[in-house]
């Protein structure tokens, strides 16, 4: 049976993702996800209801990152060493070009928590204590 939503040609199945986490600074973030990572600022908000932001990504992909900050409240550091976003990079030149890139800029990579990620990547912690993965493999499941 077909779904009648995407008989209409709506995709319900291919939501927009959005990451969404709290910073003590947005502004220092940006080096590390723009400069470094190459997500482009998408849009920014401020003091909405006590809320500013800025959503991260790359214009028409269906996924996003949002940092925002709530006036009045410490967001803290990562609760762990663990809490990685990891970025699959199956081209070696990219792969390459993306570590260049966060090396040139002050960012070394870190040993990972999980020797998987030493073995098959390079891990990267942003100044809040998160950590991002860069990985020469594909996921193709």
């Amino acid at each position: 049976m077909q779904d009648p939503l995407m008989s209409q040609g709506y995709d319900i199945w291919t939501p927009t993702l959005r990451i969404a986490r709290p910073t003590d600074s947005i502004e220092a973030l940006l080096p590390f996800y723009v400069d470094g990572l190459g997500f482009q600022v998408l849009t920014r908000f401020n003091d909405h209801e006590g809320f500013s932001g800025v959503i991260l990504g790359h214009p028409g992909q269906a996924y996003h990152l949002a940092f925002t900050h709530h006036r009045g409240h410490k967001a803290g550091r990562a609760p762990s060493a663990d809490n990685l976003l990891v970025l699959y990079l199956p081209q070696r030149l990219a792969y390459q070009a993306a570590i260049g890139a966060m090396v040139e800029i002050g960012f070394k990579p870190v040993p990972s928590n999980n020797p998987y990620w030493d073995q098959y990547g390079k891990t990267f912690e942003d100044p809040d204590g998160y950590r991002v993965v860069l990985t020469n493999q594909s996921w193709d499941r």
